[in-house]
């Protein structure tokens, strides 16, 4: 398998997953192919300061150096850097855009579900906007502004709206897409001017914001298009 970056220099690498691969070695599994080591043997070593689920496809960004492990994960945790989903979903709510906070906990039973849990969860927020509307499912996009695990799958099902192709939060399987519908779309981060990593972050005028977008998948535009032909 190879990757034909979205971005590349000498201090990070934006890449658009595949659904289907893991970004780090699964416990159960030491020998199954991981993302990190097929770039590596391509582009030397890589730091991870995110991840995406195994299901999940679209936009990663890797640090080269690590000054840029260091300066993304700060970014991380002020909750500078903004990662975008895009998600099809089973129902058409009657509202355009919602904010919900369920508060949530991981790893829950033999299944490791995320879980709305009000008393032992973690603080967790996600904005949902519906982008666009079928006969019985929509198009919904996703900001969330905390970073748990499942957070996007988890908050649309306890909204009463799951993601298409989700059995473990309260869809069926289907034939449309054999994995949950969701696709980080886009994300958000500051580079510092003249690739100086270095630099402090909380000088403005030597950090910009830059966006960087995945296309839609095969697989998710199969099935928006079956969607919209029912």
């Amino acid at each position: 398998m190879t990757f034909d970056p979205v971005h590349s220099d000498d201090n990070i690498l934006i890449i658009d997953k595949p659904a289907g691969l893991s970004v780090l070695p699964e416990g159960w599994d030491q020998d199954a192919p991981f993302l990190v080591k097929i770039l590596e043997k391509e582009f030397g070593k890589l730091y991870v300061v995110h991840r995406l689920d195994k299901l999940t496809s679209g936009v990663m960004v890797l640090a080269r150096t690590p000054e840029a492990h260091r300066c993304l994960s700060i970014q991380f945790e002020k909750r500078l850097i903004t990662k975008m989903y895009h998600a099809l979903a089973l129902g058409v709510p009657e509202w355009r855009e919602k904010i919900t906070r369920y508060p949530l906990l991981a790893n829950v039973g033999h299944k490791h579900r995320t879980i709305v849990d009000p008393v032992k969860g973690k603080p967790s927020s996600t904005q949902f906007t519906v982008l666009r509307g079928f006969d019985q499912h929509v198009l919904l996009e996703a900001l969330p502004f905390t970073g748990r695990t499942h957070q996007v799958r988890v908050h649309a099902y306890a909204l009463g709206f799951p993601l298409l192709g989700d059995p473990l939060y309260g869809n069926s399987s289907t034939d449309l897409i054999h994995r949950p519908a969701l696709h980080a779309i886009s994300i958000t981060i500051k580079l510092p001017s003249a690739s100086n990593w270095s630099e402090n972050l909380q000088n403005d005028q030597a950090w910009s914001s830059v966006t960087f977008t995945s296309p839609y998948p095969q697989d998710f535009q199969t099935a928006m298009a079956a969607l919209a032909n029912v």
